[in-house]
């Protein structure tokens, strides 16, 4: 790594800050309500299950919705379809906060918001990372990308904290706190423009073309594909975040409080990996230095599996959060720099399921692991699953083993039959 002050440069970019702002209004609300949520829904049923089923409902439409979501990002205005997402998501909010003030709440009432919830969501994340690339230029996207991050991270620090002490208080004043920062972040987003977007492209033969094209890009590119699916297949089996309100209750014994300082424990050491990444420029031996943050990862997700003190289990998880910032950074900044603008909103789509998969499907493996083995168990297999995954995408991805530089991954043209159009975007 090597100092650089592109960090505070980035943030003069304009339209940069707020939207920064806004996103960060955005997670956090998002933040929050997963913690009020899962606890809220264990409270109700005291099953494991239950948890699983918190995730597999966000994560079904998202994977319905989040290709043709993709498709509309590249054809449309990012950022009207961004907003449009977070109304949605600041809806879900208040229909939460009416179940929360209901005497006798259903859970199934809180699985169908979640539905409509992960729906938005499948919106949210195309828009998001494909219109960062139109706000700052491509020399400055590295830094945005760990600016961004870092930033981000105080949300995910304070959101479960904050909803832990407002569960507390009552659900319904966290469901509240949640519409509220939606809704700032709706007005925080109105002055942002896209300054650097593509420009008119002619529009694609059929829609199965559009929706596919992300796909068959990512195919062709090892690195890219390399890069998405080792997250993928390392969270989804060794993520614990599902297994947190359980170890929370019956392992450490600690209240909302204690499950939200948990969650928090991750972004903490996420956020200062990202204050590290945005000061000191990650410049040599990229490809390598992902594959060790995943083996940390696994390593840091075992100790927290074994663990019954909570200060160990809140080092642990410290330590897993440091090393996914490496390997989130590093696969954030490769997908961008290797696709070409009109296809991020396709590609980003795809990029997203796989996110979406890693986590939310990732939440249903840790919940019926836990139902099948118990608590700890899950946790176990887990961890040693991330590091077999590791130790094996090595092996079938040297490609990205190899990447030395950002600068050495470059766009790539679009075959024909992939159809390379979007609209000019606003």
């Amino acid at each position: 790594m090597s100092s650089h002050p592109g960090g505070t440069q980035v943030l003069r970019q304009q339209g940069f800050l707020p939207f920064l702002i806004a996103r960060l209004a955005a997670v956090f609300a998002m933040q929050i309500q997963a913690v009020v949520v899962a606890w809220q829904v264990y409270d109700l049923t005291r099953d494991p299950l239950a948890l699983a089923y918190v995730g597999l409902a966000q994560f079904i439409p998202m994977l319905l919705l989040l290709l043709p979501a993709g498709d509309l990002a590249d054809r449309h205005s990012r950022k009207r379809l961004l907003a449009g997402s977070w109304l949605v998501q600041a809806l879900c909010s208040g229909l939460l906060l009416l179940l929360s003030l209901s005497p006798l709440p259903e859970v199934r009432y809180y699985y169908a918001v979640l539905v409509l919830y992960g729906s938005a969501r499948a919106f949210t994340g195309p828009t998001l990372q494909s219109l960062l690339p139109q706000i700052v230029p491509r020399g400055q996207l590295a830094r945005a990308i760990a600016v961004n991050s870092m930033i981000m991270k105080l949300a995910v620090i304070g959101g479960p904290l904050v909803g832990g002490l407002l569960y507390a208080l009552g659900g319904s004043l966290a469901y509240g706190v949640c519409l509220g920062a939606f809704l700032l972040a709706l007005l925080l987003l109105t002055p942002v423009r896209a300054r650097y977007a593509g420009g008119a492209k002619p529009p694609e033969a059929t829609a199965w073309h559009r929706f596919t094209a992300g796909i068959g890009y990512i195919r062709s590119r090892p690195v890219i594909l390399g890069a998405i699916s080792l997250d993928l297949f390392a969270v989804l089996l060794g993520g614990v975040v599902a297994l947190l309100p359980i170890y929370a209750q019956e392992v450490l014994m600690v209240g909302p409080e204690g499950l939200g300082a948990l969650r928090s424990a991750i972004a903490l050491g996420a956020l200062l990996m990202g204050v590290a990444l945005s000061t000191w420029s990650l410049n040599r031996r990229v490809g390598p230095a992902m594959f060790v943050a995943v083996l940390v990862f696994g390593l840091a997700n075992l100790v927290f599996a074994f663990s019954t003190l909570f200060w160990l289990s809140f080092a642990a998880l410290l330590v897993a959060g440091a090393a996914d910032m490496i390997s989130v950074y590093i696969r954030s900044t490769l997908i961008q720099l290797a696709t070409p603008d009109e296809m991020r909103g396709r590609v980003s789509a795809v990029n997203m399921l796989f996110i979406g998969s890693s986590n939310e499907l990732g939440e249903f493996r840790a919940g019926t692991s836990a139902a099948w083995f118990g608590t700890v168990p899950a946790a176990v297999i887990g961890g040693v699953s991330t590091l077999a995954v590791a130790g094996t995408w090595m092996w079938g991805f040297r490609s990205l083993l190899r990447v030395d530089r950002f600068g050495d991954v470059e766009p790539q043209a679009i075959p024909e039959q992939q159809g390379q159009a979007v609209r000019h975007q606003a």
